[in-house]
């Protein structure tokens, strides 16, 4: 008689076999490790009263210098904000060029080389024009926007009845932009040119022309790639392009700006795929995760990536989007699974505890909270959503929707049959969970399945069954603060088989 205990470290593995992930676990959806023991995430509830017309894939928090609470919304077709709640103001520009919610193929002349196809028979696919995206930040207490596609820069001043107007003097043709912690307003890519930076005068955005008496200046970056995104990182304006790293430091007359590659062959995989945290940034590249920590660009190791990048539909790579839950120490990536054509699953580092986490949850947005008490984000649904806010989903249960599964579990002489007669569980909730088991006699062999057992409140649940090598999968049967610790498996060691 022996009590196998389920301990395993933190985080999902699933880089190889179940059987490789022997002591580890393999997978899960809607759970997250927090002080080192897997729980429920929060779940959300919606915040809109009906769908938008069209997809949001930028959100701003940000507050007044009066104490005021606001929240940007970029959609492919509007600029909208909302203080918050279910009623939001349509601040559209005057003048704006509406984009695409999809990445389109351009199919006109010279979209492909020349001789790609004979004469009266089909092109292969082309060049695919961008995906219409926003760049949101603040001046002061007013917002800036630019949207590539559209390529101007845009002012909100707080005013519910005015539109947001264009920057006087700024540079057009922009991809996006970025405002310096010096208060430089960034414009990527100015005049369609797809490595070149600009910025305006100090605390000027109205003034772009250089001259000796302002600091008004531009570089064009010296890479192969094209700029996709900027963002701040502690005193520093990063520059991601689709090959490679930028920082921009603040030195003064009568440069202004420094500029040093920080790394080579870490581009990102689009523009909406990256976050900063703290002292660095991270981000999503088309085949690995990068980050940057001050003194270069490193890869992220990761847990999951061949689970991730061996199903993931590139030509909706533009789709990714990235966003920081600071409260559980996290980073998001949402992103299109092969066979999807919106972000349909995430993948999370929690930087706490340097583990990953996956599953699926279709978003196409994400604002963390601080100005707000929850998180924002926008659904593939057009709705938008409170998050961490309850144990439901959207007022629905979650029951058979939450779960997490080992990888093997087996004796530490692995050729021996375990034969298992109860289960003693560990968990907060007494009774709400129930737990499945499956076995086999080799990696390769037939796989059989027992259960689902629920956990009696007494702390012992009888079942029956044996393997030389073992699954455990834990899913709740109520909606609620789900957690667990080790559970023991209680039988006897068999002979060899």
């Amino acid at each position: 008689i022996m009590l196998v205990p389920v301990e395993f470290p933190p985080g999902v593995v699933r880089n190889g076999t179940q059987y490789q992930t022997a002591g580890r676990w393999f997978d899960c959806n809607l759970v997250r490790w927090y002080d080192g023991q897997p729980q429920a995430i929060g779940g959300w509830g919606k915040v809109s009263a009906s769908a938008f017309a069209h997809k949001c894939r930028s959100l701003l928090s940000w507050r007044s210098n009066g104490g005021g609470k606001w929240l940007a919304l970029g959609f492919s077709d509007k600029l909208r904000v909302s203080k918050g709640d279910a009623t939001y103001y349509d601040i559209t520009p005057v003048g704006f060029t509406a984009g695409s919610d999809d990445p389109t193929e351009a199919s006109g002349y010279g979209s492909s080389t020349y001789g790609a196809s004979t004469y009266g028979t089909a092109r292969p696919p082309g060049t695919f024009l961008p995906l219409s995206t926003w760049s949101l930040d603040t001046w002061g207490e007013d917002l800036v926007a630019c949207m590539r596609g559209d390529g101007k820069l845009y002012e909100w001043s707080l005013s519910t009845g005015t539109p947001a107007a264009v920057i006087t003097n700024a540079p057009t043709g922009c991809t996006g932009l970025v405002v310096s912690d010096q208060r430089h307003l960034f414009a990527l890519a100015p005049g369609g040119n797809m490595r070149k930076v600009q910025w305006c005068d100090k605390e000027n955005n109205t003034s772009w022309a250089p001259s000796s008496t302002n600091e008004a200046g531009s570089y064009e970056l010296q890479t192969t790639g094209v700029i996709q995104c900027g963002l701040r990182v502690r005193g520093e304006v990063l520059v991601l392009t689709s090959t490679d790293a930028h920082v921009l430091r603040y030195i003064g007359q009568p440069f202004i700006y420094s500029k040093d590659r920080a790394g080579t062959d870490c581009g990102i995989v689009g523009p909406l795929a990256c976050a900063a945290i703290e002292s660095r940034a991270v981000w999503m590249g088309d085949k690995s995760f990068w980050v940057y920590e001050g003194s270069g660009v490193r890869p992220l190791p990761c847990d999951v990536s061949d689970y991730v990048f061996s199903d993931f539909n590139r030509t909706m790579r533009e789709k990714v989007i990235c966003g920081h839950n600071a409260q559980f120490g996290e980073v998001w990536w949402w992103y299109c699974s092969a066979s999807a054509t919106e972000p349909d699953r995430y993948v999370a580092w929690n930087y706490r505890g340097n583990h990953w986490i996956i599953g699926s949850l279709p978003r196409t947005a994400w604002c963390d909270q601080g100005v707000f008490t929850t998180p924002f984000a926008m659904g593939t649904d057009n709705f938008q959503y409170s998050h961490e806010d309850g144990h439901l989903d959207s007022g629905a249960t979650r029951v058979g929707k939450v779960y997490l599964e080992s990888g093997v579990i087996e004796h530490e002489y692995g050729d021996n049959i375990l034969s298992i007669v109860q289960v003693v569980p560990d968990e907060k909730t007494r009774g709400q969970v129930s737990v499945t088991f499956k076995s086999r006699f080799t990696p390769n062999g037939d796989e059989y399945s027992f259960g689902p057992y629920t956990v009696r409140s007494d702390g012992y649940t009888d079942c029956r069954f044996s393997g030389r090598q073992i699954v455990m999968r834990v899913e709740p049967t109520v909606d609620d603060d789900w957690r667990i610790g080790t559970f023991r498996l209680d039988g006897t060691i068999g002979g060899r088989r």
